[in-house]
C-alpha cells in the first residue's frame, strides 16, 4: 500500500520520503492554521454565522488542498485568502452596502469565470507571459511579504505616527500582555535560526511549536495573562465546550445573484478577480521557483491543474459559505521543510479536516507563535535577488519595483502590477516594445483601468 502511494506521488522522483513529506504538511498546516480563527472573525463582522463560516473556512481548505494534491501533485495549500476576506467583509458589504449574500454571489461568479479561464488556457498564457527577472523578483518579494506578516502577528513591527511603522517599544505596555508575545517571538527566531543552522530538518515547525510552548510555560507560571478583548487567547486547548461541530446551514449556497448585472457589481467581480488571480498568480511561481519545478522552458508544469484546483475550490468556498479560496504563501513553510509532493498537501488537507472536531488544539496555537518560520523562509525565499540581472535597468528598475512593492504595500498582488505597468512603459518608451509580450500590455492596461474605477 505504501510503496503505491509512494508510486502515485512520485517520491522517487522528487527524492522524498514519507516522514519529511508527514512533517512538511504538519508544518504547513500549523502556519495556516490562524486561517481557522482570523477567518469566521472577519466575515462575521458582515452579519455571517462565525460557526458555519469556521466550518466552510476549513472545509474549503480540505477540499482546495486535496484536488491540488491529488491533481497537480504540488505541496502547495489552499484556504480562504487574507486579504480578499477583509475586502469582502470590509469594503464590499460595510463600505459599498451589498449584503453578504451578494458578495459570496461576486466570489461564486469569480469562481466560475476563473474555471473558464483555466479551461481556455488563458491564465497558463498570463502565468507564462511573465519574464524571467520578474519571476525572481515575484520570488523575492514574496520573501520581504511573508517577513513582514511575522513581524507584524508578533507586533514586532507596529504601526507609527511620524515613521509608519517602528520596531515595537517594551517602554509602551506592560511585559505581561504584548510586550512579553513580541519577546518570545524574537526568542522564537533566534531558536529557529539556530536550529536551522545545525542542521535540523525539523528546524521550521520546531520553531513554531518550541515558541508555542514557551507562551504556555509563560502562562502557567502567570507571566502571560490572557485577554482576549486585546488579542490575547488563551494559549491552552479549551476543551469546555467538547468537539462541536458547526453546521454549514446559516452560508451554504445563501449567495445572492440578483443584481449580477449591475455595474457596480460587476466592478466588485472584477476586484475579487484581481485580487485573487495575481496573488495566486505570485504564489504559485514564488513555490515553484523556491521548489525547483520551473523547468527549462521557463513554465511550470501542470499549472492548468494547479490553476484548476484553486478555481474549483473558490467556487467550492462560496457554496459552502466563504470569500475566495486562494493558494496559501505558507505553503513555503512545508517546502523548505522538504515537501516536494502532493503528499505533503494531503497531510495539510487531512489536518484542515480534523480540524473540524479538533479545533481547540489548532486554534490555540497562537499567531505570533509562526513568526520564527515566516522569517526563516523570508530569507531563505530572498536568496533568489542574487539571480536578478540588475545591471540592465529596463530588467532591473521593474523587478526592484516589484519586490519591494509586495511589502511596502502589504499585498502580492500590487506588487506584480507595480512590476507589469513599469516593465511594460519602460519598454514602450525606450522602444524595445517588441521585447515584451502582448499579454504584458494587455495585463497593464487592465491594472491601470482596476486603479483608476474599483
Amino acid at each position: 500500500m505504501l510503496d503505491k502511494v509512494a508510486s502515485f506521488f512520485k517520491f522517487k522522483e522528487n527524492k522524498t520520503n514519507f516522514r519529511t513529506e508527514i512533517l512538511a504538511g504538519l508544518t504547513t498546516f500549523i502556519g495556516m492554521a490562524y486561517i481557522l480563527a482570523v477567518n469566521p472573525a472577519i466575515l462575521s463582522e458582515t452579519g455571517m454565522d462565525s460557526g458555519a463560516v469556521f466550518t466552510a473556512t476549513a472545509l474549503s481548505a480540505f477540499i482546495g488542498t486535496l484536488i491540488m494534491a491529488l491533481l497537480a501533485n504540488y505541496p502547495f495549500a489552499l484556504a480562504p485568502g487574507m486579504g480578499v476576506n477583509a475586502y469582502f467583509a470590509y469594503t464590499v458589504v460595510l463600505q459599498m452596502g451589498y449584503s453578504w449574500q451578494q458578495a459570496l454571489g461576486a466570489v461564486f461568479i469569480e469562481g466560475i469565470i476563473f474555471i473558464l479561464l483555466t479551461l481556455t488556457n488563458i491564465r497558463e498564457k498570463l502565468f507564462d507571459m511573465i519574464p524571467g527577472n520578474l519571476r525572481l523578483s515575484i520570488t523575492v518579494g514574496i520573501g520581504l511579504y511573508i517577513t513582514m506578516i511575522g513581524f507584524k502577528n508578533a507586533n514586532i513591527l507596529v504601526d507609527n505616527e511620524s515613521t509608519l511603522v517602528a520596531f515595537y517599544s517594551w517602554s509602551s505596555e506592560t511585559l505581561f500582555t504584548r510586550g512579553l508575545t513580541v519577546l518570545l517571538a524574537i526568542i522564537g527566531i533566534f531558536i529557529t535560526i539556530y536550529l536551522y543552522l545545525k542542521g535540523y530538518k525539523i528546524s521550521i515547525l520546531a520553531g513554531i511549536l518550541i515558541t508555542w510552548i514557551l507562551g504556555i510555560v509563560c502562562q502557567l507560571v502567570g507571566l502571560y495573562i490572557p485577554n482576549p478583548a486585546e488579542g490575547f487567547t488563551s494559549l491552552l486547548p479549551n476543551f469546555s465546550g467538547g468537539f462541536r461541530l458547526y453546521s454549514l446551514t446559516p452560508t451554504f449556497l445563501k449567495f445572492d445573484l440578483n443584481n449580477i448585472l449591475s455595474f457596480d457589481f460587476l466592478i466588485v467581480i472584477m476586484a475579487f478577480l484581481f485580487v485573487d488571480f495575481f496573488d495566486t498568480i505570485g504564489t504559485l511561481m514564488g513555490c515553484s521557483i523556491n521548489a525547483g519545478y520551473i523547468n527549462k522552458n521557463n513554465s511550470l508544469p501542470k499549472l492548468k491543474q494547479a490553476l484548476f484546483s484553486d478555481a474549483v475550490a473558490t467556487t467550492v468556498g462560496a457554496c459552502l459559505g466563504t470569500s475566495a479560496v486562494t493558494t496559501f504563501v505558507e505553503s513555503e513553510l512545508g517546502i523548505a521543510e522538504g515537501g516536494r509532493t502532493g503528499f505533503t498537501s494531503v497531510i495539510t488537507a487531512i489536518l484542515f479536516l480534523l480540524s473540524l472536531f479538533l479545533s481547540p488544539i489548532f486554534l490555540a496555537i497562537p499567531v505570533w507563535a509562526t513568526t520564527p518560520a515566516l522569517v526563516l523562509v523570508g530569507f531563505l525565499m530572498i536568496r533568489s535577488i542574487t539571480q536578478i540581472d540588475f545591471t540592465d535597468p529596463l530588467e532591473g528598475i521593474p523587478s526592484f519595483l516589484c519586490l519591494i512593492g509586495m511589502p511596502l504595500f502589504y499585498s502580492i498582488a500590487e506588487g506584480i502590477g507595480l512590476g507589469i505597468i513599469s516593465y511594460s512603459v519602460l519598454h514602450l518608451i525606450t522602444g524595445r516594445y517588441k521585447k515584451v509580450n502582448y499579454l504584458m500590455y494587455f495585463v497593464a492596461i487592465l491594472y491601470l483601468f482596476k486603479y483608476i474605477f474599483i
